[in-house]
């Protein structure tokens, strides 16, 4: 009878034992998905950043846009002066506003980046020298980070680099070339605008040359 009882005892023990690890698996599971809706929320966040990043330097641009606008070019100097104090104080405002989404990153990975921002300031430092040749650089870059078949030239030095970057990275040199690539349009525009503008005004002056000798 004793014997019986210790039995009993030991099968007790076993069945508080399964109770237990049955309560530690709930409990194990109910953290996990917690986890699961935190690691939501983390991603959300790295996203609305990224979108904030992304809208400061927008602004930036369309602030930088106006201030290089041929309108600007067509106004007085005093209202110029006046409209580029207001342009700076609104990118000074905008630059205060500090947004950054760390990239993880392996130390290749950080190699190829710090390689790819060097070609694209390299282009940068000679676009004030030669904006055409700048321009089809730009694009060739531009290109090298398509992952289909592209018309037009292609880097592809810089192509054998861009897929060394992490997909993150890629996204952002990508996003980086094709605003460069736009503001270089821009300036062609508004240079090509100002160059017909003065051939019309020399026009002009050499048939107003023309009709005051007539005129003698």
């Amino acid at each position: 009878m004793a014997q019986a009882k210790i039995n009993q005892l030991k099968s007790g023990d076993g069945d508080n034992k399964f109770l237990r690890s049955m309560s530690m698996a709930d409990r194990s599971g109910r953290l996990l998905e917690t986890l699961d809706e935190l690691e939501l929320r983390v991603e959300a966040l790295r996203e609305a950043a990224a979108s904030m990043e992304q809208e400061k330097e927008t602004l930036l641009e369309l602030i930088q846009s106006v201030q290089i606008s041929q309108d600007m070019r067509n106004i007085s100097d005093g209202e110029r002066e006046e409209l580029n104090l207001t342009a700076n104080r609104l990118i000074g405002r905008t630059l205060t506003v500090v947004v950054s989404v760390q990239t993880i990153r392996s130390a290749q990975q950080e190699e190829f980046l710090s390689r790819a921002t060097a070609l694209i300031d390299e282009e940068v430092d000679k676009l004030l020298q030669d904006v055409a040749s700048a321009k089809s650089r730009l694009v060739a870059l531009y290109n090298a980070c398509s992952s289909e078949a592209v018309q037009g030239p292609v880097n592809q030095k810089f192509q054998s680099i861009i897929v060394g970057c992490s997909l993150e990275d890629q996204k952002k040199i990508k996003t980086r070339l094709q605003k460069l690539i736009r503001n270089v349009c821009s300036a062609d525009r508004s240079i090509a605008l100002l160059d017909q503008k003065a051939a019309q005004t020399g026009n002009y002056n050499h048939l107003q040359q023309n009709n005051t000798g007539d005129g003698k």
